[in-house]
């Protein structure tokens, strides 16, 4: 049953039977505020004006007369022009049945639509990083929430793996490498090429200040660097297809490749295609002669290819070199293209950092106006970046807050925090280890998910493994102990009845079962709005609440079988709806502690 829609019928009803007006627009309902008894709100200020009556004698009426009419109802009370319901036990104890007996309960319908994440995106010249975290959290998170949502989902990535940055670390490796390897260095292979990266910027940066001394101005110095020229010889052989300078940069991509396949088997994260820049640089270039023809770019006298996007707020931007050369956005027109012939889904979806949100802005435009048939589906998922008490990151200067070392620092913390408070007494080894490594996860995952991902964010990382507040190992320990109940509740031989008996309900146990039945509308919300946090907020939700009910009443020491048996039932669906809104956060719950 839904309470919501059949509620909000009802009070249509009351006050076309009282009044003698139709209701004009939806009736809007709103959770009870903490301090006052009842689950569901209706306001009834807006109808002073139509009817000439005060806000409380419409409540009040509205009130009776649902108490009389409506099954629904067991009590009311008006507080101003608040009129607050309270819904019958039976009718709680029929929506708890009604979960109890459907398998696919969070799960919505089949949408017959397909959808496309493209989310992590690293750059092969240096190890992930803090900020590549929100990054492959919000998208492995948003895939597993249009899943649930009944779209097909299709996860890729698009590696950076050429251009210039990729030769400075080549560069580096010719000339201060010596032969040595990822493993007689004893580096994971992405840390190995990151290493390099930051000696060329060093190198690079003393070859500047050494011009400067000699009378060069600066701007000019970092041009006419030595390494800097060499760098870019480096690229132009890449890309004649130079033998020797293609093999470097093959072995040093499969360093890379191995030390992020560690990385993404740690946080849990998995791509159904990976597309590299490599393969994709040269596409988009038939786009830019297609829209020349279109009229919707234009050449100007010295060659170069440019579209005027100044009638949408944006401004004239350049999508062809006058030496006949790609740029970004001449990639992205081809790759997106490319994309579509892959997979033809209904729906794109880039999840990329703030900084780029005018570059999406012009690629949609572009796409737009050549009249693709995918145009209307495209999304730009922007994040804000991630700091750290100690201050933002800087990749070149080899002081960016490492991924691997993130995920180290949190399994230490996770462990100290878990010995702390003794909770591991029974577990072995293995189990242990387990445990820290999921707790960590989930810690991380929890924290940097919780947060609206447009909101530029301080991320804790002693914070967020607390065991109490709005943290994931809260959640984590919570769900472990309903398990711990439903474990001793197999031992005495409690099992959910088919259908529940009918006995009086605890405010808590009405409220757990109010959180339960809204979970299908959150699920649908942040699928809509493409937003983790809304699930991350409903977890905490639920796992607070159903903490003030473990505290509040007995479960498996309630003499009242019939109470008793209800609560099992009621922890059974709380234990396994935590389960499923984490796990579209890709954060898993232990069952024990």
């Amino acid at each position: 049953m839904d309470i919501h829609a059949q509620l909000k019928q009802d009070i249509q009803q009351a006050i076309a039977t009282l009044f003698g007006v139709e209701q004009p627009d939806e009736v809007a309902l709103q959770p009870t505020k903490k301090e006052f008894e009842g689950l569901y709100t209706f306001v009834t200020f807006p109808l002073t004006k139509t009817l000439r009556k005060s806000p409380v004698e419409i409540g009040q009426a509205i009130g009776a007369y649902l108490q009389e009419h409506s099954p629904m109802v067991s009590r009311f009370n008006v507080v101003q022009g608040f009129l607050n319901i309270s819904i019958a036990d039976a009718v709680w104890l029929d929506v708890l049945n009604g979960i109890l007996q459907d398998p696919s309960f969070g799960t919505l319908p089949a949408k017959g639509q397909s959808v496309m994440v493209e989310f992590s995106s690293p750059n092969t010249n240096k190890p992930l990083h803090l900020g590549h975290l929100r990054n492959n959290f919000l998208g492995a998170s948003v895939a597993e929430i249009l899943k649930a949502n009944g779209y097909d989902v299709v996860k890729t990535c698009l590696v950076n793996d050429r251009g210039i940055h990729i030769c400075k670390s080549m560069l580096a490796y010719e000339h201060f490498g010596n032969g040595e390897t990822p493993e007689s260095a004893g580096l994971k292979g992405d840390h190995f090429i990151g290493k390099y990266y930051v000696l060329f910027d060093k190198a690079y940066k003393q070859q500047i200040e050494e011009l400067v001394v000699d009378g060069m101005a600066k701007e000019e110095a970092e041009k006419k660097a030595p390494l800097m020229l060499e760098a870019q010889a480096l690229l132009r052989k890449w890309e004649q297809g130079d033998h020797k300078t293609v093999a470097l940069w093959k072995q040093m991509n499969e360093w890379v490749y191995a030390g992020f396949n560690e990385t993404y088997r740690k946080i849990g994260v998995g791509f159904d295609k990976t597309y590299y820049e490599s393969s994709t640089y040269l596409l988009g270039k038939d786009v830019i002669e297609e829209g020349l023809q279109k009229g919707v770019f234009y050449r100007k006298d010295d060659g170069s290819v440019w579209i005027d996007l100044t009638d949408e707020g944006l401004d004239q931007k350049l999508v062809l070199r006058s030496d006949g050369t790609s740029v970004y956005m001449t990639q992205d027109l081809g790759t997106t293209d490319l994309k579509y012939e892959d997979f033809h889904n209904d729906r794109y979806i880039w999840v990329v950092g703030n900084e780029q949100d005018y570059h999406f802005a012009v690629l949609f435009a572009i796409l737009r106006r050549l009249g693709r048939s995918y145009a209307d589906g495209l999304y730009h998922l922007s994040y804000g970046m991630v700091d750290l008490p100690s201050g933002k990151m800087k990749s070149r200067e080899g002081t960016v807050v490492d991924a691997d070392d993130l995920i180290q620092e949190m399994y230490d913390t996770a462990e100290t925090r878990t010995r702390d408070l003794g909770k591991i007494e029974d577990f072995d080894s293995d189990e242990a280890r387990t445990l820290y490594h999921m707790l960590a996860m989930g810690a991380l995952k929890y924290f940097l998910l919780k947060v609206d991902p447009k909101k530029r964010m301080l991320f804790n990382p002693q914070e967020s493994v607390d065991f109490q507040g709005h943290t994931g190992p809260f959640i984590q320990y919570t769900h472990a102990r309903i398990c711990s109940v439903l474990r001793k509740a197999e031992q005495q031989g409690i099992r959910p009845a088919n259908a529940l008996p009918a006995v009086d309900l605890h405010p808590t146990e009405q409220q757990l079962i109010y959180l339960l039945s809204q979970y299908p509308q959150r699920l649908a919300e942040a699928g809509t709005d493409y937003a983790p946090s809304y699930l991350a907020q409903y977890a905490y939700e639920l796992a607070k609440t159903y903490n003030q009910f473990y505290a509040e009443v007995s479960i498996l020491s309630e003499p009242d079988d019939g109470k008793k048996l209800n609560r099992v039932a009621l922890s059974t669906v709380v234990a396994e709806t935590i389960r499923k809104a984490m796990g579209l956060l890709c954060i898993d719950v232990p069952t024990k502690m």
